[in-house]
């Protein structure tokens, strides 16, 4: 048995000798060199379900692929069932282009291989590949105060900040350990100290700010880093409703991609800060202000990596992370409204809709969705990152509201209102 630092419990010192079975022990000597690494006390019981990162097969995680197999043919299960990331492929409802299945027939060879096998070891089900588990459509909703071992950056952005659970931003496979011995090493965001703010975010816009060029501001800004907003609740208000939650679902999103944010605080919004306030803040945080001007800046800086910039959007993508009901909603009566005002019937470009397939089956059996159709969008549950990443779609002009998106991709960003402009009139 490997030396350690750690307090380990009788369990799992019977687990890193070996007495569950060895690769129970190579799991558990994993991720105790994890927390040595990092200085962690000891193990956490997990509270709820994890997260996977791990969803896709392309040629570079066929050693990934090949883990899962093993575990599902050892018969290692997970303690409790989990979610995991959306799929690359939703061809149900998106006819990928004769080009785009040549690409994906090679690119994604052992994706069936690998959905088998995380079934075996602990998937919820079929319905459950998302970014955004935590939706109550999905179901994967930690509590405040839960222990948790998630990957994916905006999910463990939304869980640790808007939620109040706990979760590193753990890397794919320290994330599924975890997950099958129950306990994640007590480091990072699972301490009360790792949870404070080194950075004071001093909001001082004339308006409430796009959440993606807000996120943005503060990712590069504190990469890593804990922030603490304020100024923020002055528009949003003091409650987390629906809308509070979708916006800053959108904004974390960007704060994990242009830097590598894994939890923030909202002054009087979020349920620590709402308790807590300043004592979150450590006594050495530095202060950032974003004001109009600042975000202004952060927009202007985005490249623009279309092959050819002056020809008009190929496709559009929106909802990057995957979309609420809510946000589903809300763009239906937003397409019908301005295909009015310009005399159309249908989008000018093909524009797909991202969301759990939860939601879209929510969506299917309201009001809105005939209404959603007419307008000739598309609804996926695809990953708009992994389908945009493919060669042939890459050399296209795609065009997002996603800053997450624009970050992983040649994707244009632009905000709302201007991509409903061009999704119903066309043109660049």
């Amino acid at each position: 048995m490997i030396e350690t630092k750690m307090h380990l419990t009788p369990e799992e010192t019977a687990m890193l000798k070996g007495e569950h079975g060895e690769t129970i022990r190579k799991i558990m000597e994993t991720l105790t060199r994890l927390g040595d690494a990092f200085d962690a006390s000891r193990f956490v019981p997990l509270d709820g379900p994890s997260h996977l990162v791990g969803c896709y097969a392309v040629p570079a995680t066929q050693p990934y692929v090949e883990l899962v197999e093993a575990l599902a043919a050892d018969g290692i299960r997970t303690k409790f069932p989990f979610t995991a990331n959306p799929l690359p492929l939703d061809g149900a409802n998106i006819t990928p282009s004769e080009a785009e299945q040549r690409y994906f027939d090679k690119a994604c060879a052992f994706q069936s291989r690998l959905e088998a096998n995380l079934a075996k070891i602990g998937m919820v089900n079929a319905k459950s590949y998302t970014c955004t588990c935590y939706l109550q459509e999905v179901g994967n909703t930690p509590k405040r105060g839960d222990n948790l071992a998630w990957a994916e950056s905006s999910a463990v952005v939304f869980s640790n900040s808007v939620l109040g659970a706990r979760t590193n931003r753990n890397a794919g496979i320290i994330d599924l350990f975890c997950a099958i011995v129950g306990r994640a090493p007590k480091y990072g965001f699972l301490t009360d100290e790792g949870r404070r703010a080194r950075w004071v975010i001093d909001l001082a816009t004339s308006n409430l700010p796009n959440p993606h060029l807000l996120g943005s501001a503060i990712g590069q800004k504190v990469m890593e880093q804990v922030p603490y907003i304020k100024g923020l609740d002055k528009f949003l208000g003091t409650e987390l409703n629906a809308a509070t939650k979708d916006y800053l679902k959108e904004m974390g999103a960007s704060t994990a991609s242009n830097g590598a944010v894994g939890l923030y605080h909202v002054d009087k919004l979020t349920p620590e800060a709402a308790d807590l306030g300043d004592a979150l803040i450590r006594d050495d945080a530095a202060t950032y202000r974003i004001d109009d001007a600042e975000l202004a800046r952060i927009k202007a800086a985005y490249p623009l990596l279309w092959p050819n910039p002056d020809d008009p959007p190929a496709v559009a993508f929106v909802g990057c992370p995957h979309y609420s009901f809510d946000q589903l909603c809300h763009w239906t009566t937003a397409m019908e409204a301005e295909l009015a005002k310009h005399g159309r019937d249908k989008l000018a470009v093909r524009t797909i809709f991202a969301a759990a397939v939860p939601v879209m089956e929510r969506f299917a059996a309201s009001e809105f969705y005939a209404r959603f159709a007419a307008t000739g969008a598309l609804l996926s549950s695809v990953c708009p990152l992994l389908y945009a990443s493919n060669p042939v779609i890459d050399n296209s002009n795609v065009i997002t509201n996603s800053n997450k998106l624009r970050t992983y991709s040649k994707a244009r960003f632009v905000e709302d209102d201007e991509l409903l402009r061009i999704i119903v009139k066309g043109g660049a």
